[in-house]
């Protein structure tokens, strides 16, 4: 039994790791994305092992790999976002004209407000031009921050691969080490939780990021048939925004009625539209998900938006990545500790034993 010195021992040990974590989140991005990385390529690298490489060659040669499936991707799908680009640059003239002209009059006749756009030639008219100078210096200000965080972004994005080489190589040891560190007593027990959280966490993450790119593809595909010019960002974006449940499909489908109605003089591409998102929708729900991912984690969607939510507020968009990857993990754990807790005297209400 741990004697109560060792409980608030673990306690302030454990307070002090969220302390310094949160203090640090501005400079973990890269390093918590690096160690998901590693956590994903070990498996690969353990096979390459088995056939006789070095473990050094073994990750050589999944950092080559991953490097050429990059560049690959990057040459197929850039020239193909770039033409996207072009057509919504195209696009948002009419959008904003139809705004001015028909929606925000009907607005104003139908609910009583007062809904105006902005005039900028009014607004430049009436600028006093002689006090500018501070308005200057902003937008000076503006974008020298903006080149500093836009200068450590970039810093961070190459210091991802050399932080996930490292871990990779040595990424046994360290889980060796950490083994170590446990109390012998407690060692089966962890050896138990860490064996089921790796089943849990490495069959989520797969499964996730496939069904995601599925989406993407199935939506894009989808919408770039109907001729939808916008397709292929619009089934980017549903895919990627799927992470968090019915979120992608919100998002995608309000892009995409946006840029049909815009685009086409008929409803039947609209009616089209909806089609592709339902039949995404349920080949998500029927067999993508149930396939690759299943109901091991038994997060509840209301739990995933929670832990999305609390990711970003902690660590930003790196948070939003790792937040489902953590509560799966949490969810583990709060399993065995509810096992516990139904098996403790508390839950039976069995008093202590009399010495």
């Amino acid at each position: 039994m741990i004697s109560e010195s060792q409980k608030w021992f673990f306690l302030v040990g454990l307070v002090l790791c969220a302390a310094l974590l949160y203090t640090l989140s501005p400079i973990l991005t890269p390093f918590l994305v690096s160690a998901v990385l590693a956590y994903l390529g070990d498996p690969i690298a353990d096979k390459l092992e088995k056939w006789g490489l070095s473990r050094t060659a073994a990750v050589s040669v999944c950092f080559a790999v991953l490097t050429l499936v990059f560049a690959i991707i990057i040459l197929i799908v850039a020239p193909m976002l770039v033409n996207q680009i072009k057509v919504l640059s195209a696009l948002l003239p009419e959008i904003s004209a139809w705004v001015r002209t028909t929606a925000l009059p009907y607005i104003n006749e139908r609910t009583g407000l007062t809904l105006e756009t902005w005039n900028l030639s009014a607004i430049s008219e009436e600028i006093d031009w002689a006090s500018t100078g501070g308005i200057a210096r902003s937008i000076v200000d503006s974008i020298t921050s903006s080149s500093l965080a836009l200068i450590g972004f970039g810093a961070n994005l190459l210091l991802i691969p050399v932080v996930t080489f490292y871990l990779l190589r040595d990424w046994d040891v360290l889980i060796e080490r950490i083994g170590l560190l446990i109390p012998r007593q407690y060692i089966e027990t962890s050896s138990t939780l860490a064996r089921e959280c790796h089943s849990v966490l490495g069959a989520f993450i797969r499964g996730q990021l496939i069904v995601m790119a599925a989406l993407g593809l199935i939506y894009s595909t989808g919408l770039s048939l109907l001729g939808l010019k916008l397709g292929l960002v619009i089934g980017l974006i549903a895919g990627v925004g799927s992470l968090v449940p019915y979120l992608g499909t919100i998002i995608g489908v309000g892009l995409a009625l946006i840029a049909a109605f815009f685009q086409f003089d008929s409803i039947w591409p609209i009616v089209g539209v909806a089609a592709v998102f339902i039949v995404g929708q349920v080949l998500e729900g029927s067999v993508l998900t149930p396939l690759l991912v299943g109901d091991r984690i038994g997060l509840h969607p209301v739990a995933v938006i929670f832990a999305v939510l609390a990711g970003g507020q902690l660590f930003g968009f790196t948070g939003v990545l790792l937040a489902l990857p953590v509560a799966a993990v949490i969810m583990v754990l709060l399993r065995h500790m509810h096992a516990n807790y139904k098996e403790s005297r508390l839950y039976g209400g069995k008093s202590e034993p009399s010495e």
